[in-house]
């Protein structure tokens, strides 16, 4: 696999950090996870559970290993300290300052070890107007604005799905420490990762910020070309109180749609987001609120458009091209899992689907270590 060989410290919890450690591992590396004796990482009792641990943890420390530390104790910093000397990577989701205070900064580590890659994600970065502050993934979202964009039908912020503040900054964390993996094969140097998640959502907001940049002023949301003001990005109504989605733009698939029902006049009308599409958003509407979910998806399906179904969570689990492509496998002790998004051909992963119990490795990686 790519990272054989590598070996990670991981110091993070919740999603940013272990959704960045876990690509690694899925990968080859071996990812060191540090837990506090006791209940260990929070991670492990978000529900729901699961046999030997929760649905959560187990999508975010498979193929880890758990090594139990008290790093209040002199003992568990040296520890510590001695395992990311021999780290690659050390990844951690401590507020600014607590790991130097453990003794496990950066620059000291680097002393001992400065081919060190080392990334550390924060709310706010390492530095800035809000030192120390704590934010999950919901005040990210309302602070960059992305909640003032995301609206239901009465006009108020409308929490989205998925955290996307610790997804995208897991990414980003994960791009970093790559390059910098990359780079040290030519330099023999480390670097450090500064990710901020206030700043990887922002950088997010890339393609609707036209009139903030330009103007100074927020957009109208329900006129926007991916916020609700064109009919062919939009959500519609079926008989049986199920929804779908029309979500291709080119005048090629308005056409394509337009025409089959009978109503080409209606296509000049969608060439820009606006209050003038309202025809044919009202004709949609009328017209998708005729028949059931599965009749359009069956009727759509012989049209070349962009078109999905709106989904439940188990119904996407089981879509065919999902299962087809083995993105979504049942292992042999029965749980699933999600299989690898980045894909390899000649070199492919084999994550080992299995988290680790508490502690399980501490001796083996640990103990073995001490004078």
């Amino acid at each position: 696999m790519k990272l054989e060989g590598i070996k990670v410290v991981d110091l993070s919890w919740f999603l940013p950090g272990p959704y960045l450690t876990t690509a690694l591992a899925d990968h080859g590396a071996e990812v060191v996870k540090i837990e506090p004796p006791g209940e260990g990482d929070p991670g492990r009792h978000i529900r729901p559970m699961d046999e030997r641990s929760s649905v959560f943890f187990r999508n975010m420390a498979r193929g880890k290993k758990s090594v139990v530390l008290d790093l209040k104790s002199e003992q568990g910093r040296v520890d510590l300290f001695r395992l990311c000397c021999e780290a690659d990577v050390i990844v951690e989701s401590f507020r600014p300052g607590v790991a130097a205070r453990f003794g496990i900064g950066y620059d000291a580590v680097k002393t001992k070890n400065p081919g060190i890659v080392y990334c550390s994600i924060s709310a706010f970065g390492q530095h800035g107007a809000y030192p120390g502050r704590a934010a999950h993934d919901l005040a990210l979202e309302a602070m960059t604005g992305v909640l003032s964009l995301t609206l239901g039908d009465d006009g108020r912020p409308a929490i989205p799905g998925i955290p996307i503040a610790d997804v995208v900054s897991g990414l980003h964390g994960l791009s970093g420490v790559l390059m910098a993996l990359l780079r040290r094969q030519t330099t023999g140097k480390g670097d450090y990762i500064d990710i901020s998640m206030h700043e990887a959502l922002m950088a997010s907001c890339a393609n609707v910020v036209g009139t903030a940049f330009t103007e100074d002023r927020q957009p109208d949301v329900k006129r926007q070309r991916t916020t609700g003001g064109s009919a062919f990005y939009r959500i519609y109504d079926t008989s049986d109180g199920r929804q779908l989605v029309l979500a291709g733009q080119e005048m090629k698939f308005v056409k394509n749609l337009l025409n089959a029902l009978g109503r080409p006049e209606l296509a000049p009308l969608c060439e820009w987001p606006g209050a003038h599409q309202k025809p044919a958003m009202d004709f949609l509407e009328t017209t998708f609120r005729q028949k059931p979910l599965a009749h359009w998806m069956d009727w759509l399906a012989g049209l070349d458009i962009c078109y999905g179904p709106v989904n439940t969570l188990p119904e996407a689990i089981a879509d065919p091209n999902l299962l087809k492509r083995g993105a979504v496998l049942t292992v042999d002790d029965g749980r699933k899992h999600f299989a690898p998004v980045v894909r390899f051909r000649d070199e492919p992963s084999r994550p080992l689907y299995r988290e680790p119990l508490l502690g399980e490795h501490t001796e083996e990686i640990v103990g073995l270590r001490r004078p």
